[in-house]
């Protein structure tokens, strides 16, 4: 199965579906929907196989020779290691937005800057910490000057309790993941993808509203149905983090190399960002009124 995440999608660290094109063009191992030669064919669905033949025997497939067996693949510790990094750099570029009172102007371009850097970044075929880096630093700053404006112009502390929100969810997520009660399947990742892609039209749908009609567009950005998008906002969140934890698990499973890592990390933290933003929005309108 894809991930619904951008970057993961892109590089192929799936086991339940779809094609993998990250690495070799082909469908991975573990694959319960692949048919035909393929899906007897351990070389053709794991795109990190080795294939070796015995002497005087041909490759399998017409396959190249085996290379030698490679280092450095992929660990947890890796991921830890690489998100602590990205999830560091955007909190300290946020604590100093907030400290120097970084205006609301500034905060956005920074967030387009994040934006493109981001966009750059899933297109490409290999990571790249210094943009992965260059996004972390970009959206901290955009989150520490949104968060001081929130916080000064609602009150009640609606940053500090978003990121208690972002974090309790995240450790909520992981708790359920490794306990086998969310279980990521096909029918799991349609139902996100379908909630997800509804979801984004109907806020596309009243931003358009918003900017040539004024106001708030069709209203789900305020009041009740405000509250119920954000609490839909941050469930949608929930499930992506099940989804990534999903594809990092896998990528380990197949032996990723080492520097899918920081793709892993930059994933992560696109989910946990978007999780604290909901949150953001949510807690604002509950506390205004």
């Amino acid at each position: 199965m894809r991930s619904s995440n951008p970057v993961f999608s892109r590089r192929g660290l799936s086991r339940d579906g779809g094609a993998a094109t990250g690495f070799a063009g082909q469908q991975q191992a573990g694959n319960p929907y692949a048919a035909g030669p393929a899906a007897n064919n351990p070389y053709a669905t794991n795109p990190y196989a080795q294939q070796t033949a015995a002497p005087g025997q041909p490759h399998p497939q017409g396959a190249p020779p085996a290379a030698p067996a490679q280092t450095g693949r992929m660990t947890i510790d890796d991921v830890v290691a690489r998100t602590g990094i990205t999830l560091g750099t955007v909190i300290v570029t946020a604590a100093a937005a907030w400290i120097l009172n970084v205006s609301l102007g500034v905060a956005i371009a920074a967030a387009l800057i994040a934006m493109v850097l981001a966009f750059v970044q899933i297109f490409k075929r290999k990571a790249s910490p210094a943009l992965i880096l260059g996004y972390a630093a970009f959206e901290g700053v955009f989150l520490g000057a949104i968060s001081n404006y929130l916080n000064s112009y609602v009150g009640n502390g609606v940053a500090m309790q978003a990121v208690l929100g972002t974090m309790a969810v995240f450790a909520a997520v992981l708790f359920m993941y490794k306990q086998r009660i969310i279980r990521v399947t096909r029918r799991f990742y349609k139902f996100v993808m379908a909630a997800a892609i509804g979801f984004i039209l109907l806020m596309g749908v009243n931003l358009l509203f918003a900017v040539f009609a004024g106001g708030d567009g069709l209203g789900f950005r305020s009041g009740g149905l405000g509250i119920l998008f954000g609490v839909l906002g941050v469930v949608l969140g929930a499930c992506f983090l099940a989804l990534d934890f999903k594809q990092v698990e896998d990528g380990i499973a197949y032996g990723a190399p080492r520097e899918e890592s920081w793709l892993a990390a930059f994933g992560l933290t696109l989910t946990l960002v978007w999780i604290y933003l909901e949150f953001l929005r949510l807690l604002s309108i509950l506390n205004s009124d």
